[in-house]
């Protein structure tokens, strides 16, 4: 049986990316189809495998190349790539892996990752809520096109999984697919550990440094604080956000998997301002012993368990209701005054274990085909 795999771009280290792995790991002899690659730019166990690229692995150079030309150069490109001569394609997906071109009358998984940020929820973007007059226009033209793409190239699909049932399985299930399933994402756990040292005095905060994920909420309020923050990443707001931290603020990048690993182990606890459809580094917190202080929305209602005064042991998370810095300070000094249970939130993590999802989504596939 000849399985493909298809990921929208391996230009970044993300969740997505992440979760590919676990699929190859599922199916190691699939074939990986992708619109560009860049080993430097992730994972490098992608190396590992048989990857074919769009024509416009040509053009994009870089992340920032591949966004900037991506409509309508790399949208034409992903659907010119032909995945041929295959009994079964899994498709990985945020916004253009569904528009290759698939022959014959293969079975179809669309696993969801969240769905095409700009198409559906265009807010999430600074430059759209900046836009006004012709440029909005244009903008609104544009994501009408993508919308109607989007829901078009989603009919291929014979089965539709997402990661969580919030706004990812609703918006699937009004756009795609009436019917949906769950399989969440994994956390690798063998990758991070429970420190039996004393924990340092600084805060961690791991993410793109994009407008969406609410990293200037956390450097305002640590700016009040005056504690140490600990902030991993990459992006486009990289420079704006630097300009605006004290000198409490520490900002790092391109780590390697050890050096994140201690960081995650030696913090006090793990900030999550951003509201994510799931999020899997408040699990890799988890894994490494390490409660998250997080906006009460999305993903985390699903895969933390809040604090409460009638069990104040064992939780894994601290929520926080408005994006606000002052609604996160007030997290912040709760935590403060909290006993932490390390090894209750680790085996809370083992939960979402790569061996987990291996299973269950190997299951999920192999049952799908059986019954065909």
């Amino acid at each position: 049986m000849r399985i493909a795999i298809v990921h929208d771009d391996l230009m970044r280290r993300g969740g997505g990316e992440q979760v590919v792995l676990s699929m190859l790991k599922a199916y190691p002899t699939a074939d990986l189809f992708t619109l560009c690659y860049k080993p430097e730019l992730t994972y490098p166990e992608f190396k590992n495998y048989r990857i074919k690229t769009s024509l416009f692995n040509v053009i994009a150079k870089s992340e920032r190349s591949m966004k900037m030309f991506f409509f309508p150069i790399g949208l034409l490109c992903m659907k010119f790539l032909k995945v041929s001569n295959y009994d079964v394609v899994i498709i990985s997906n945020t916004y253009c892996a569904k528009y290759v071109s698939i022959d014959r009358k293969p079975i179809i998984f669309i696993y969801t990752h969240t769905p095409f940020r700009l198409a559906w929820n265009p807010t999430s973007y600074d430059q759209y809520n900046r836009s006004s007059g012709l440029k909005r226009i244009i903008f609104d033209n544009v994501i009408s096109l993508l919308r109607n793409i989007d829901s078009k190239e989603a009919q291929k699909g014979n089965y539709f999984l997402s990661i969580t049932n919030e706004t990812v399985a609703r918006v699937i299930e009004a756009n795609y697919s009436s019917k949906v399933d769950i399989i969440h994402p994994p956390v690798k756990c063998n990758n991070f550990y429970v420190s039996t040292d004393k924990t340092s005095d600084y805060y961690l905060l791991v993410s793109r440094l994009e407008f969406y994920k609410k990293v200037d909420l956390a450097i305002r309020a640590f700016n009040t604080l005056g504690k140490r923050l600990v902030v991993v990443g990459n992006g486009s707001k990289s420079d704006e956000l630097k300009a605006m931290a004290n000198c409490n603020i520490e900002f790092k990048s391109s780590l390697s998997k050890e050096q994140l690993a201690d960081l995650y182990a030696n913090c006090k606890a793990f900030i999550f301002p951003q509201h994510e459809d799931y999020g899997i580094t408040p699990l890799e917190a988890n894994a490494s012993g390490r409660p998250v202080i997080a906006y009460e929305k999305g993903g985390v209602l699903e895969t933390m368990i809040p604090f409460s005064s009638l069990t104040p042991k064992n939780f894994t998370a601290i929520f926080f209701k408005d994006q606000t810095p002052s609604c996160l300070i007030d997290a912040v000094e709760l935590f403060e005054t909290l006993s932490i249970n390390s090894d209750f939130i680790r085996s809370h993590a083992e939960k979402f274990d790569e061996s987990v999802f291996v299973q269950k989504f190997t299951t999920y596939v192999n049952t799908h085909i059986i019954n065909v």
